[in-house]
């Protein structure tokens, strides 16, 4: 998924809704972030995402101007995370 993301131009919401990708997968979403113009939603509830993986992605959306809006409630992200 991430690897399309990284050529896709017509998506623009991503569900991963309880998929336990963790930190590994957020990581790899965040790769295709950083890309990626055409995402503008973003929902990766209840996916076991710890610090590691909300740092990977909030690095990237400092670099993506299109993601308006992501959700992250019931993860694993602790303060450092946050």
């Amino acid at each position: 998924l991430a690897e399309a993301l990284k050529i896709n131009t017509s998506v623009t919401t991503i569900n991963l809704w309880h998929n336990n990708i963790g930190d590994e997968g957020a990581c790899y979403l965040a790769g295709a972030l950083r890309v990626n113009v055409s995402v503008t939603t973003i929902n990766v509830v209840m996916n076991n995402i710890g610090t590691e993986g909300a740092c990977c992605l909030a690095e990237a959306l400092r670099v993506n101007s299109s993601v308006t809006t992501i959700s992250v409630w019931n993860n694993s992200i602790g303060d450092e995370g946050a």
